[in-house]
């Protein structure tokens, strides 16, 4: 049992075996530390809590809630509050990063913050989990002690947690193949709980569902705290009718949307688990996800004479005078004119399933098992648990079966057509029946075709498959006679030509479904958009078909159930279609007026919106609050969750502890707060006496809640995965428009990529796996949030780079370092600030401020982390550099404002140390965290060109004299040699060449400054008619792609004058240009033109220059390169 239980528990620790390992670690605790202390400072003064203005700041009513946040700016975003049966991973992590920079910048900005966060516990994965642990006791004992090791496979798949991933739980249950599933194949509930670290001791707990109500909690709160999560948590709770304010929460908005009649009841397909015995919607599925229903009409076959083989097997099992039908599922109804036989997979075993006395049905066992929840084998209201149920009167394999004669309801071919074997029939969709259109199904003519040239050896009679084909449906593009021409088109040859028929069956249904007319039978005439429902509806009324549908995918429950579908009377939300109000209101609101930070995430909810359909809101296994008026149901986890926004801006007043359990500092009972007290709360309604009166409830306490809802609505930003546009986020958005009046309608939703961990997917399987707190000990807070920020902001999938959070350890410990040695040293230069390296340098810092702050507002944290980061300390670097070159040193003034900026900057991304350069460097008297952004002036375009200018120049000086160096290992003779002592000589031009004017003009003329576009055509054409393409086409295309990116103003570009002193600037540099390319001297020419003479810096003339001279043009200088005397 022992080294079971090690085994088990080596999972957890297997799990990150393959991510980056850290040897050093001491600048690492060193800022740990750091963090640590601050989180304890920032948790003793509650930073992090925020309310709003409260009534003696502004009496009720006396403000709109408009000029509320006017006067008192506030943001308020939310994350999708997590599910309590794990710990944060980094992809949780991730989406909390994006809400809590937006937190940060937020109170930069001055506003009052929030940032609350809940817990939900909802739904059946808890109880799955919890019952698996029950049979696991009874089975091994309390502890586990009975447990023996198993060699077998595993047959049956654990209830899942958020750490164990589905790929995971498949390898477990599977056979031996990586490490830890040799040691321990995690059979069992309570391994898959080792496996997360629990103790063997501790285990034995979960098997109480409200235990794990009580453990994860505190856990998420404890990770998220050592990130320094900035969230106030007085405002936590947890779902269900554990806690009974939230409990009434929820029933409340449950009634209110079945008085408006958006929950309605009735009977429809779902996705349904046999084992668990209740529809299984998306957050109940370990596999699946967004898989729905997909109906079929399921057409009845009769037969009318059995095959030799087939007639054999059923032989005294069926009897003589019996009706047995073929079933082929079909999503085409209009096309059943055209059939000409029907296929089976000759492969695929079949049953014979007995309907009622003496009507039988041909279909796999898997569509009869779908077939049971549908009240065709059995009634809807007592429906089977096993497949044992339904056994099948007789099996036969496919091959037995062809051949058989069959009447084909609506067929041309009265006679009768036969069965016939078709290789490519799926036995795991539909029925595995299959019927045969080869006029509009590309797929089924290529099929009969194939049948037709080798009859004998599939075993058929040749003129089985040479049925007539008769045209139903006309088409504007490929006639009355589709597939065949599609087939001939795409040059299909055979039924193994798979890609080429795929595209042939979208094209034929997207042609024949919007742009066809029926030619034949009662709806002749009618386009097949509105046929199709007629003859569907015709043929079951007429009992020639019925309806019939099966999962549009595999769908695996959380029990590890394969899911059918079933057809049901329930309660739903009457999402789609169903409401065209609700459902046009919506979709209106999400084009016009929602934030969605991409266009991606708006076209994601345009397109959900347009298929969503009901939504079964209730079940009878799980975790939640009951049903108000059904309370045999529970409310399922994706409709208790839809407006708790709203919950979070009154929480903490209601209940002091996240379970309810204590009244809140209003002193309010949960059987206080009624229906209409809700409706109160959340404006729905205005206060009068009697409602005060019936409550019992203050008015002042009433208008305080009332007030903390009105200030801190509408929710300014929801961030969530890109997975829940297609349920959660779609339903938050029709929830909070039906129930609330539109000013509290949200404004933005922001949905991000799944997260990377060095490239590759997370998998605790293969030792790419990292929790919150494996990340945190191993880099830090602050270093973690920096990879965070670092790994994307786009709706594509995002990449945790560990080197990145490993690199920025030693950034960020040296930066420190150095920052607190040059504050504490008395020789840094004062006085005026005039110098022009000060003057770049305090304008770079300004440009960089200004554009860090753009990202920020843009929520493109990437972008900030590398202007408030990256190129921020790089600019610091760069005037540290140059200052101490030139011999004027950097000054401490503007060294102090580097480290007042870069420490605001840097705060939203990382708020320990900004705090430490706060408040221990710079000697604040509060945090950074109340701390807001410095105003800084608009950056000077001179003092921004010369910056470009100078780092340009070094770089061509560099890479002129890596040209020689690569001419010399050539071999090559060359008469500087840049390794012995050189000279360098600038030679800079103070007029541009005449012939460049007209060239500008040409341009100018070309260019579209709205849409930054240039007729490239015209252009050419009359550039080319002035004779000088050679010489100036190079220039054009400068002057093209400087306009084209857009970051110059096209009036900079066109200038003909220079915005610095080009001579001075370099002058002004002439120790760092000798520091970087280890020149003994520097030589700065002015030429005239012509370029042969020119005056140095110290006014004395100069001639006979060096050719190069004739090349320099307004910031563009030339060099010459020579080998000097060194010095004695």
């Amino acid at each position: 049992m022992a080294a079971s239980v090690s085994a088990a528990a080596a999972v957890a620790l297997d799990s990150s075996k393959n991510t980056l390992k850290l040897e050093n670690t001491e600048k690492r605790d060193t800022l740990i530390a750091l963090e640590k202390k601050y989180q304890a400072v920032w948790k003793e003064k509650r930073v992090f809590e925020v309310d709003a203005p409260s009534l003696s700041e502004i009496p009720a009513q006396s403000m709109t809630s408009a000029e509320l946040h006017e006067k008192y700016p506030k943001f308020f975003g939310t994350m999708a509050f997590p599910y309590m049966n794990g710990t944060p991973h980094a992809g949780h992590s991730f989406t909390a990063s994006k809400i809590e920079f937006m937190t940060g910048v937020a109170r930069l900005e001055g506003k009052r913050a929030l940032f609350p966060l809940g817990f939900h516990c909802t739904g059946m994965p808890i109880r799955a989990c919890a019952d698996k642990l029950v049979d696991d006791i009874k089975k091994f004992g309390k502890y586990f002690e009975n447990y023996k090791e198993e060699e077998e496979e595993a047959d049956a798949i654990p209830a899942p947690t958020q750490e164990i991933a589905k790929e995971d739980l498949s390898k477990f249950s599977g056979k031996k193949s990586k490490a830890a599933s040799k040691a321990v194949k995690l059979k069992y509930q309570f391994q898959i709980m080792m496996a997360l670290g629990i103790p063997l001791e501790e285990v034995h707990k979960f098997a109480d569902p409200e235990h794990w109500l009580q453990h994860f909690p505190p856990l998420w709160i404890r990770d998220l705290d050592s990130m320094g999560a900035r969230v106030d948590w007085r405002r936590q709770m947890v779902t269900t009718d554990v806690n009974p304010y939230f409990d009434s929460f929820v029933r409340w908005q449950m009634i209110r949307l079945h008085e408006m009649g958006k929950i309605l009841y009735g009977s429809r397909y779902t996705i349904y688990s046999p084992k668990d015995g209740q529809p299984c919607m998306d957050h109940d599925r370990l596999d699946g996800e967004g898989v729905g229903p997909q109906e079929y009409t399921a057409m009845k076959l009769k037969v009318k004479e059995w095959s030799p083989k087939a007639k054999e097997i059923i032989q005294g099992k069926i009897e003589k005078d019996a009706n047995v039908y073929f079933v082929p599922a079909t999503l085409r109804p209009e096309t059943m004119y055209g059939q000409t036989c029907c296929f089976v997979g000759p492969a695929i075993s079949y049953g014979i399933f007995k309907v009622k006395e003496k009507e039988y049905y041909v279909v796999t066992k898997r569509a009869a098992w779908n077939m049971a929840f549908q009240g065709i084998f059995f009634d809807v209201n007592n429906l089977p648990k096993s497949q044992d149920e339904l056994p099948p009167v007789v099996e036969a394999p496919g091959s037995a079966l062809i051949g058989t004669l069959v009447n084909a309801p609506l067929s041309f071919h009265k006679e009768g057509v036969r069965i016939l074997p078709m290789e490519t029939v799926s036995a795991n969709k539909g029925t595995g029946v299959v019927s045969c259109v080869p006029s509009d199904s590309p797929d089924d003519f290529a099929t009969i075709s194939d049948l037709a040239k080798k009859a004998d050896y599939y075993g058929i009679q040749k003129e089985w498959a040479e049925l007539e084909i008769h045209p139903l449906i006309e088409t504007p593009t490929y006639g009355n006679l589709t597939a065949p021409a599609l087939v001939k088109q795409l040059k299909i040859n055979s039924p193994k030509d798979t890609v080429q028929l795929a595209q042939a069956k979208d094209l034929a249904y997207t042609e024949g479904f919007y742009k066809g007319k029926m030619l034949v039978g009662e709806f002749k005439g009618e386009p097949v958009q509105t046929a199709k429902e007629k003859v569907r509806n015709s043929l079951i009324k007429s009992g020639d078909a019925f309806p019939f549908a099966d999962p549009m995918g595999k769908v695996t429950s959380r029990s590890g159930d394969d899911c059918v579908v079933a057809y049901l009377g329930q309660w739903f939300l009457n999402y789609g279609e169903n409401d065209p109000e609700w459902q046009s209101t919506t979709l209106k609101y999400v084009t016009d007026d929602l934030i969605t930070y991409s266009e991606e995430t708006r076209h994601g909810f345009e397109k959900n919106l347009d298929w969503l359909n009901r939504w079964a809101c209730a079940r009878t296994y799980g975790l939640g609050s009951k049903l108000p008026w059904d309370p045999q149901f529970l409310v399922e986890s994706l409709s208790d969750s839809t407006i708790y926004q709203c919950y979070y801006t009154i929480s903490h007043l209601l209940h002091a502890d996240r379970y309810g359990k204590e009244p809140g500092k209003l002193g309010i009972k949960p059987e206080q707060i009624t229906n209409d007290i809700w409706d109160y709360i959340f404006a729905r309604r205005e206060l009068d006496d009697d409602l005060v009166q019936k409550s019992g409830i203050s008015k002042e306490s009433l208008l305080t809640l009332r007030r903390e809802f009105e200030y801190w609505y509408p929710l300014d930003v929801r961030i969530s995965g890109k997975d829940l546009i297609q349920n959660h986020l779609t339903f938050f958005l029709y929830i909070h428009i039906a129930l609330f009046p539109r000013e509290y309608w949200p404004r933005g939703v922001r949905a991000n990529g799944h997260l990377l961990l060095n490239g590759e997917k997370m998998s605790k399987s293969t030792g790419n796996f990292l929790t919150l707190r494996d990340a945190v000990d191993k880099y830090g807070a602050d270093a973690t949030r920096i990879a965070f920020a670092d790994a994307g902001d786009a709706i594509e999938d995002a990449n945790f780079d560990e080197t990145v959070a490993n690199s920025n350890i030693l950034r960020m410990y040296t930066l420190k370092e150095w920052i607190e040695e040059t504050v504490a040293d008395k020789s840094l230069r004062t006085g005026p600030t005039d110098a022009f390296l000060d003057k770049v340098f305090d304008n770079e810092m300004n440009a960089l401020a200004r554009e860090a702050r753009k990202h920020y507002a843009d929520t493109n944290f990437k972008l900030a982390l590398k202007s408030a980061l990256y190129d921020f300390t790089s600019a610091k670097d760069f005037y540290r550099e140059v200052a101490t070159a030139s011999g004027i040193g950097m000054h401490r003034d503007l060294i102090l404002r580097y480290v007042e900026l870069q420490a605001l900057l840097i705060s939203p991304i990382a708020p320990h140390w900004a705090e430490h350069m706060w408040l221990d460097v710079l000697k604040k008297a509060d945090s950074v965290q109340n701390a807001h952004f410095a105003d800084v002036p608009e950056p000077v375009p001179g003092l921004s060109a010369a910056l470009v200018y100078i780092r340009s120049t070094t770089s061509n000086i560099t890479s002129s004299e890596a040209a020689f160096i690569k001419r010399i290992s050539k071999g090559k003779n060359v008469k500087f040699d840049p390794r012995n002592p050189k000279k360098i000589t600038i030679f800079v031009s103070r007029k541009f060449p005449a012939w460049q004017d007209k060239y500008i003009e040409l341009v100018r003329e070309a260019f579209d400054a709205v849409n930054l576009t240039i007729d490239d055509k015209g252009l050419n054409a009359k550039v080319g008619k002035l004779g000088e393409m050679k010489k100036a086409m190079p220039y054009v295309q400068t002057l093209k792609k400087r306009l084209i990116q857009g970051n110059e103003k096209p009036e900079d570009v066109f200038s003909r004058e220079m915005p610095f002193d080009e001579v001075q600037v370099l002058h002004d540099i002439t120790g760092n240009l000798k520091k970087v390319t280890g020149a003994k001297e520097v030589e700065i020419i002015a030429v005239e033109e012509g370029g042969n003479a020119g005056t140095n810096f110290e006014g004395i003339r100069k001639e006979g220059l060096s050719p190069v001279a004739q090349s320099a043009v307004p910031g563009q200088p030339s060099f010459n390169f020579e080998n000097i005397e060194a010095a004695a």
